[in-house]
């Protein structure tokens, strides 16, 4: 998510491939999987994942929505961001230090393994070995043992994590490095989901034809077309699937997936491109749909460019407050968003407006910090954003408000799609600045600065360092509870200010719908569409 459920931007997450979503389709812009698919299924535009169908190695939203549909994890939140057990019966600890993990009894996976500890132990270790190359293993880096699977160097001391044990076959233990108040709430994040024992036979073909415990089963991927997932009867969780299976469609264009729902070919859109956003809700009616979630949109600098490399922290909080925020939001994307005020969204624990004039629109402030700073090299950067998500528009309208206010100069660096976005930012490659979108994975403040700007963390792709940042964010995590956590990581957000490591934007409200063809479309905390729920007139 983000995903995203972190964005790789994942921090565990997921990157928000948002307003976007498509990935491929065929040359013209249209999905080559026209229709409305097998009776009783529904579909919904979901692009092309950037990486194979692997829990732990999946970190951005296209990719997100499909591994939800096909595992489950211990457990999930709720619309508000609480705790809902799934294959967990319960998740406790006297200590923030030792967890111990309960299962329901019963569960299987699709080829009729049973879900045991061992199902869990098993995965977690492979996910964590660096020699597996997962791009959520740091997500495993609390667990005693981490470093001997994980060493920052060389070949791993060790095949197993010392901090898991087995108790029985529906019972284990998580031993932490250290105390963690809110560890279990990471549990929700699907990297953490168990393996069948037919994935190490072939862990490659089982990236592409995945066998899971989730509410619905693999049946078929079409690359950069289709993926298409049945409900599986057996199912016991909460989220039982109440349609006969879904398909995932991909689009060149938000314009072109809005036509096919708006022409009945497709059930459901996540997100209206700028184009339409104007007249969707006339043109959907009663499917329409608004609603704010936990995701923010940033700006974030690589610290390794030329252009940013050593910046002056100045400079960022300049560029800052040259971006007309308010205006933007309520012309350019049509009052769809709302102008950050911290690093953290609403919606998580530790949400606060953080009393500062860095991001208030401020010409004159703006080219004074700027100056102040040094300087940006060349008088100029750029924006880099994936163009099958609809942010053109608003990047070149930063890009604008920027220029006007400082006469620094800014253009857009498009890449064709979000895959090959996510692909640069992996690999260094970005010019200047990129375009950040973080939907929450868990719902508490430490998921926005801890995945996200952490000198360790996987999702830190524009490779901000700070021994400080770093030293404080490890206090955090060493809290005595989930509140002192939690204040303590507002304390955190307070200093990221004087650092900038992103330029906070706006917080996300999905604008999607869907057409005349279901009911029962709902969004979740994450902002993701519940497909499970969806059912078929």
């Amino acid at each position: 998510m983000r995903g995203a459920k972190s964005a790789k931007w994942v921090a565990g997450a997921i990157v928000v491939a948002l307003s976007a979503t498509a990935c491929g389709g065929d040359g013209d812009g249209e999905s080559k999987s026209k229709g409305s698919g097998p009776a009783g299924y529904v579909s919904i535009d979901v692009g092309e994942p950037q990486k194979p169908l692997i829990p732990a190695d999946t970190n951005e939203s296209n990719g997100s929505y499909v591994i939800q549909s096909l595992f489950t994890q211990l457990l999930d939140f709720d619309s508000k961001g609480e705790i809902v057990y799934t294959n967990a019966e319960s998740v406790t600890s006297d200590d923030s230090k030792t967890w111990t993990v309960k299962l329901k009894k019963g569960w299987k996976f699709h080829n009729g393994e049973e879900v045991t500890s061992k199902s869990y132990i098993d995965a977690w270790n492979w996910y964590a070995n660096i020699k597996n190359n997962q791009q959520n293993s740091f997500w495993f880096q609390d667990i005693k043992g981490y470093d001997d699977v994980h060493p920052e160097k060389g070949d791993p001391k060790a095949e197993t994590m010392s901090g898991l044990k087995a108790v029985d076959d529906h019972t284990f233990t998580i031993e932490l490095k250290y105390t963690m108040p809110y560890f279990n709430y990471k549990l929700g994040y699907t990297t953490w989901a168990p393996l069948p024992k037919v994935f190490y036979d072939d862990p490659k073909a089982f990236g592409q034809k995945p066998v899971g415990n989730g509410p619905y089963k693999f049946e078929k991927w079409d690359h950069k077309k289709l993926i298409q997932v049945k409900a599986w009867d057996e199912y016991q969780g909460p989220n039982k699937a109440k349609n006969k299976g879904v398909q995932f469609k991909a689009y060149t264009t938000l314009e072109a997936a809005y036509k096919d729902v708006v022409s009945g070919n497709l059930d459901m859109i996540r997100q209206v491109g700028p184009t339409d956003l104007p007249k969707y809700k006339q043109d959907l009616g009663d499917g329409a749909i608004e609603q704010p979630y936990a995701a923010i949109q940033t700006l974030t600098p690589a610290f390794y460019s030329k252009t940013f490399k050593d910046i002056d922290p100045k400079v960022l909080q300049g560029l800052s407050m040259a971006i007309d925020r308010d205006t933007i939001t309520k012309t350019v994307l049509n009052n769809t968003r709302t102008p950050a005020k911290g690093f953290t969204p609403p919606g998580v624990k530790g949400y606060q407006n953080l009393d500062t004039d860095v991001f208030t629109y401020n010409p004159a402030k703006a080219k004074q910090l700027i100056k102040e700073g040094g300087g940006v090299p060349g008088n100029k950067f750029t924006i880099q954003y994936n163009t099958d998500g609809g942010h053109k528009e608003w990047v070149t309208a930063v890009c604008e408000s920027i220029r006007k206010a400082t006469g620094v100069d800014c253009v857009g660096d498009p890449k064709p799609d979000f895959a090959t976005d996510l692909e640069a930012r992996d690999n260094d490659q970005v010019k200047g600045m990129y375009r950040g979108g973080w939907v929450a994975d868990y719902p508490v403040n430490a998921n926005f600065m801890k995945e996200l700007y952490h000198t360790t963390a996987e999702a830190n792709n524009g490779r901000f360092s700070n021994k400080e940042i770093d030293g404080l964010m490890n206090k955090a995590d060493n809290a005595k509870s989930l509140e002192e956590s939690v204040k303590a990581f507002q304390e955190v957000e307070k200093k990221l200010v004087d650092h900038m490591p992103a330029i906070p934007l706006w917080y996300y409200r999905i604008n999607g719908g869907h057409g005349k063809n279901v009911d029962n479309v709902n969004v979740d905390f994450h902002g993701d569409l519940e497909v499970w729920a969806v059912t078929t007139k």
